[in-house]
């Protein structure tokens, strides 16, 4: 089972019996892809909430304690050294957030397609899915486009997301810096692909109770080129850090939990476009907890108090929409 929502839309789509692999999950580390067979057609509001979601046990028990903040303030010291020696520019750090519904309402059950449809009216501008497969539940939703091919036109769009504050802060020189290094990264590859990139001025991206500063790209691209760009695009400075592949390596020797969907992308194909988006704002649903993933760029001007809140900030867009009956 598969619903989801396109982003400024109010029209919910599932998928229809068929071979034809529309929408597909890709892992953060592209080991594990998770497709979804179907033709997309609409749903209505009622018939999501008629769908029977129930979380599983899980076999084992959770594998971690809560995170802790001390916890993480060791992590983010350990990014900064990572960063140091490597003479990086940063380090995307992830947390897995412990969600227990017993902490929250132990008289209730969480409801997730409700949940998912507050998600959706709180997020409007953003892709938003719920599904169930395979014995796993997911939920999530984020406005950064990873690319978006015009199939009529061979436009290729994506853009550059980075830098985290509260709605009401003024941005430094690190959410700055930050944005800067994944705009830079960003041209380099599509300027491999097309002679007419075109670049936007970077503007606020609000998201919720958080803006990050985003950059739009825009060029012509060959179809045959669109795979590639994809493959060097993922995973962008904005999950990972740059150089990729050995930010990857720093990420899995300090983080010590496999990301699984979180920080990968979505691939969603219509008659006219092909969409990838990344899975940012995201969650997995057992029985009794959940677990909420979200991230920040690590620099060495990093503070680990403002990195915590930070990353609690981001629980939110998740946490503040469950919905327990």
């Amino acid at each position: 089972m598969l619903i989801f929502r396109l982003p400024d839309s109010d029209i919910y789509h599932t998928l229809e019996s068929s071979q034809e692999k529309l929408v597909s999950f890709v892992s953060f580390d592209t080991k594990t892809v998770l497709d979804f067979k179907g033709n997309i057609k609409e749903i209505s509001i009622e018939e999501i909430e008629n769908q029977n979601i129930s979380p599983k046990s899980k076999s084992q028990l959770i594998e971690i304690a809560k995170e802790t903040q001390e916890s993480y303030a060791l992590k983010i010291s350990q990014a900064k050294d990572f960063i140091e020696k490597n003479e990086l520019k940063k380090l995307v750090l992830s947390r897995r957030k412990l969600l227990m519904y017993l902490d929250i309402d132990s008289e209730k059950k969480l409801s997730l397609t409700k949940s998912f449809l507050k998600f959706c009216d709180s997020y409007p501008s953003a892709f938003c899915y719920l599904f169930e497969k395979n014995g796993e539940i997911w939920m999530g939703g984020f406005s950064e486009v990873l690319g978006k091919f015009d199939k009529r036109n061979n436009s290729f769009e994506t853009m550059s997301v980075a830098g985290t504050l509260p709605l009401d802060e003024n941005w430094t020189d690190k959410e700055i810096e930050e944005q800067k290094a994944v705009t830079e990264y960003i041209q380099s590859i599509l300027r491999k692909f097309s002679s007419n990139l075109r670049v936007s001025s970077t503007k606020d991206l609000i998201s919720g109770n958080i803006k990050h500063l985003k950059t739009d790209f825009s060029a012509e691209i060959s179809p045959e080129s669109l795979d590639k760009i994809i493959s060097e695009l993922h995973p962008t400075p904005a999950v990972c850090g740059f150089p990729k592949e050995l930010c990857a390596q720093g990420i899995k020797s300090i983080e010590h939990f496999n990301r699984e969907f979180y920080a990968g992308y979505i691939k969603v194909e219509t008659e006219d476009y092909i969409y990838y988006f990344v899975n940012l704002r995201c969650a997995s649903f057992f029985k009794n907890y959940a677990f909420l993933f979200v991230g920040g760029g690590i620099t060495l001007k990093s503070d680990a108090q403002k990195e915590w809140e930070e990353t609690e900030l981001k629980s939110l867009a998740i946490q503040n929409n469950l919905i327990f009956e």
